[in-house]
């Protein structure tokens, strides 16, 4: 029953973030093409839920094609944003003051800071939900790209971020709205000028609404497939299409819902940020229960620092990050968990356990 409601509860952060990467990549290219952003969200969805209907090589292939223009255009933004800086542009200096200015770090700042790296990190755990396609069943390789892909984020993230951060000395926050969504763009313009400001906006634009937005329908697609392979939902999406091994079924519903929710929540950054948090961070407090609870209850383990206290360090974190979330997200994320509750008990009544079995799994 517990893995079922993380399952359900991670589905919510899931079926989101496909949209709320598509809403991204309309607000890049707002400014730069004169075109509604909902026309970009319907060129996004139809492309990407065909590669995702190809097959799985597709989809490898494609994103291999945008990794490597995407660190192409990140090393860019760096060397041109450190020239700036050597220069002086903006008042810019070399410093550590990114790193640490006390009179602005308060526990709000941090846990409110903690949000927004909660949402940027995600996706390492869509990684999982692809195990099945593994060559030569060598799962141990999910485990392995798991961890370099979070080590890799980290580092690319904390360089870039300083780079920003050294190129606006004075600023310490961004107004809301728009300007928040596209500040980034803002800071490559004061670095290079118009040409990097372009260049980064659309780089980020296909790397939001393609590349990213292509692996998480893919990854949303299998989760609806697991779960109703094994009775959690509609039967109906526990299909593959025998040619090309994708489940087609699930590939199509998660077209057709980020389709409606991306026009629906066109410009709704903030309050699409927020639910796929709510999603994440729920399932993330149950993974670190399952850890604590397979190690030291099931295999009698006595690693009290690895098996203990790390779980609890990160319940705790997360267990507070989600208690201050937005009121609208937890009203959302709490609706969405009833109706999970819901399906459990109809579940349940209908002689359905919540255990899998050995022959229940694949």
């Amino acid at each position: 029953m517990v893995g079922f409601f993380a399952g359900w509860a991670i589905l919510l952060d899931y079926i989101l973030v496909p949209t709320l990467l598509y809403v991204i990549g309309a607000a890049a290219l707002g400014p730069l093409v004169r075109v509604p952003q909902w026309v970009w969200i319907v060129v996004f969805v139809v492309f990407n839920t065909v590669v995702n209907y190809l097959g799985i090589e597709s989809t490898a292939r494609l994103n291999r094609i945008f990794l490597v223009a995407e660190l192409i255009v990140l090393a860019i933004f760096v060397v041109v944003g450190i020239i700036a800086i050597s220069r002086g542009t903006n008042g810019a200096h070399f410093s550590l003051q990114p790193f640490l200015r006390p009179e602005f770090v308060t526990p709000g700042v941090i846990f409110g800071a903690l949000s927004i790296a909660v949402l940027s990190f995600l996706g390492f755990d869509a990684i999982s939900t692809l195990s099945e396609e593994v060559r030569d069943g060598d799962r141990r390789v999910v485990g392995r790209a798991t961890v370099v892909s979070l080590i890799a984020v980290a580092v690319l993230f904390i360089v870039q971020t300083y780079v920003a951060s050294l190129l606006v000395p004075t600023l310490t926050s961004f107004p809301d709205g728009d300007k928040t969504n596209t500040a980034f763009y803002d800071v490559a313009r004061i670095a290079g000028g118009a040409w990097l400001m372009v260049t980064v906006a659309v780089a980020s634009a296909l790397a939001s609404a393609v590349a990213n937005s292509l692996v998480a329908q893919a990854a949303t697609s299998r989760l609806l497939f697991s779960m109703a392979r094994d009775g959690r939902l509609f039967r109906f999406l526990a299909h593959v299409n025998p040619r090309r091994k994708v489940p087609e079924r699930a590939v199509l519903l998660v077209g057709g819902i980020s389709l409606v929710l991306g026009l629906v929540a066109v410009s709704q950054v903030a309050l699409l940020t927020s639910l796929v948090n709510f999603g994440a961070l729920f399932s993330f407090l149950l993974l670190n229960v399952s850890v604590a609870y397979h190690f030291l209850v099931r295999q009698r383990s006595r690693n009290w620092w690895l098996h203990l206290v790390m779980p609890l360090l990160g319940f705790v974190i997360v267990g507070y990050v989600l208690i201050n979330a937005d009121l609208n997200a937890k009203l959302g994320g709490l609706a969405w968990m009833v109706v999970g509750v819901v399906i459990a008990v109809v579940q349940w009544l209908r002689g359905r356990t919540p255990e899998l079995t050995l022959e229940d799994s694949p």
